[in-house]
């Protein structure tokens, strides 16, 4: 199993210290871009009228595993996730159906299992349409996936578009989140 510190190995990957946070009112937020192979997640604090990137990246399952020991990995590794961040809510994008079915019912497990486990947290979790999401951080619901990672990249003021893209969908998720919720920071 993974440490929560294993996490944080990403450029640009911080942790909010004590001192940093000391009498500041800040909203922590959990993004997930769900899947069974690879489960994005992105930390963003609002503080001070800024959005600040936490931590990012992607918790992959290998193909030859059995579906349960899939899940219940995306489950511990999402609880190390909260164990460590503590974020005080949680975001994912909604589930929607286009091509595969197949793989969408492996998203839809994925997904299910994060939810339980935010729900084992009493963590709220809010969900977000495509379009949402593309409208929050980029302006309009055109946006391809490209242009938003370049939002994403400077609304978090990182120096490259965070990769993978699973982990580039999360943080806008986050983003999404915090742009529609900023009137209690």
């Amino acid at each position: 199993m993974k440490a929560a510190s294993d996490f944080s190995s990403l450029p640009g990957t911080t942790s909010a210290s004590s001192d940093e946070t000391a009498g500041k009112k800040i909203k922590r937020v959990l993004g997930i871009d769900p899947g069974l192979a690879n489960t994005g997640f992105g930390v963003v604090d609002f503080c001070n009228g800024r959005y600040r990137m936490v931590s990012y990246g992607c918790i992959s399952t290998k193909s030859t595993l059995p579906l349960g020991q899939r899940l219940l990995k995306i489950h511990d590794d999402i609880q190390l996730l909260i164990n460590e961040f503590k974020p005080s809510e949680a975001c994912m994008e909604e589930l929607f159906f286009v091509k595969n079915v197949t793989s969408g019912i492996a998203v839809a497990e994925a997904k299910g299992i994060v939810t339980l486990c935010l729900e084992q947290n009493k963590i709220p979790l809010a969900e977000y349409k495509p379009n949402q999401i593309k409208q929050a951080v980029s302006g309009t619901v055109k946006a391809d996936k490209k242009t938003v990672e370049q939002y994403v990249k400077i609304l978090l003021g990182l120096e490259k578009e965070p990769k993978p893209d699973h982990a580039a969908d999360a943080l806008a998720c986050a983003i999404t989140h915090l742009h529609y919720n900023l009137k209690i920071c």
